[in-house]
């Protein structure tokens, strides 16, 4: 870059569902410099999705125009959008530009635009700042400011979010959990020992033998079925190797809380990929100690569990990282 670019910036691979649907979206197109211009969109904007949910920030690809296969034929987009706070544009430059190319249609309705880097691999990419706003099709690459900037900027705009809504929501929606971070052993608020929340006697003896020979990690986190936290609450349970490959095979489990002897009927226990829709399900009968579902993610992928009973939603978030 030829010492554009002086501050910190971010590089890591570009993860593999991200490449997928890029892929997928390129062959959608009709001609190879459409496909060409699709491709490298959401590759940027995949990327910028990994490092945001790395920095703890919740974001929706499903309300991305850049995630619609008509929205990124139609127009040059490459938007991702940040829950309650707005759409944040991701443009894509190569290792050789010195300036970032902002369409006209999208120099408004935005946050802000982050640049990234795609390497000549297409399987790397690397933030290099951002911008509030352009006026310009061309922004010169060293008026960009520091990702710490953008993410104070976002940290700023969070802070005008009317915290309400979550609380009086029959949808809960809670915080991304890093399962990377669990193998250094640094657990997120809520999620405990097994033996915490279901008291020894009825702690699974795969888990003691997991324990003891390093074989698996497992923590739970109470789950309540209603508003109040005086409602009816199971453990939801998930289990990783404790090894950095680069698939990790996944256990998640429902069990009810020490004292109870079964689980609530009809509760869906629901596995969500990436885009949030439901890849596999267990769902309880009468008479159900517990339920589980197992599954591989590779490093980088983003996945959710979702618990429904009746009326009540409540979404776990995931991410490894």
């Amino acid at each position: 870059m030829n010492n554009i670019i002086d501050f910190l910036t971010f590089s890591a691979p570009i993860p593999v569902d991200g490449r997928h649907r890029a892929e997928e979206l390129r062959r959608q197109q009709a001609t190879q410099a459409k496909g060409e211009q699709v491709y490298l969109n959401t590759l940027s904007v995949s990327f910028v999705n990994y490092y945001l949910c790395c920095m703890g920030f919740e974001t929706d690809l499903n309300k991305s125009d850049s995630w619609n296969v008509i929205q990124q034929t139609l127009m040059d987009i490459a938007d991702l959008s940040l829950k309650n706070l707005g759409l944040l544009e991701c443009r894509p430059v190569l290792s050789d530009a010195q300036f970032v190319y902002v369409p006209p249609e999208v120099q408004s309705n935005r946050i802000g635009y982050v640049a990234v880097q795609i390497n000549k691999s297409f399987r790397e990419a690397t933030l290099l700042g951002f911008v509030k706003e352009v006026k310009t099709d061309l922004l010169p690459i060293n008026q960009l400011q520091p990702l710490d900037n953008l993410l104070e900027y976002l940290e700023e705009l969070s802070q005008f979010q009317v915290a309400e809504i979550a609380d009086n929501s029959l949808d809960r929606n809670h915080n991304l959990v890093n399962l990377k971070q669990w193998l250094e052993n640094i657990f997120e608020a809520g999620w405990q020992e097994i033996e915490t929340l279901l008291g020894t006697q009825d702690v699974n003896p795969a888990w003691n033998i997991r324990s003891s020979n390093g074989a698996f990690l497992s923590r739970g986190k109470l789950i309540y079925l209603g508003r109040l936290s005086s409602e009816r609450a199971v453990v939801l349970v998930v289990t990783l190797p404790p090894d950095n490959e680069q698939e990790i095979h996944i256990v998640v489990e429902l069990h009810p809380t020490n004292g109870q002897e079964y689980l609530p009927p009809n509760l869906h226990l629901m596995v969500l990929d990436f885009e949030g829709v439901s890849v596999m399900e267990a769902q309880t009968r009468s008479r159900n100690k517990n339920i589980q579902l197992e599954f591989s993610c590779e490093v980088g992928e983003r996945f959710s569990v979702k618990l429904v009973l009746g009326d009540i939603s409540i979404t776990e978030n995931f991410v490894i990282c």
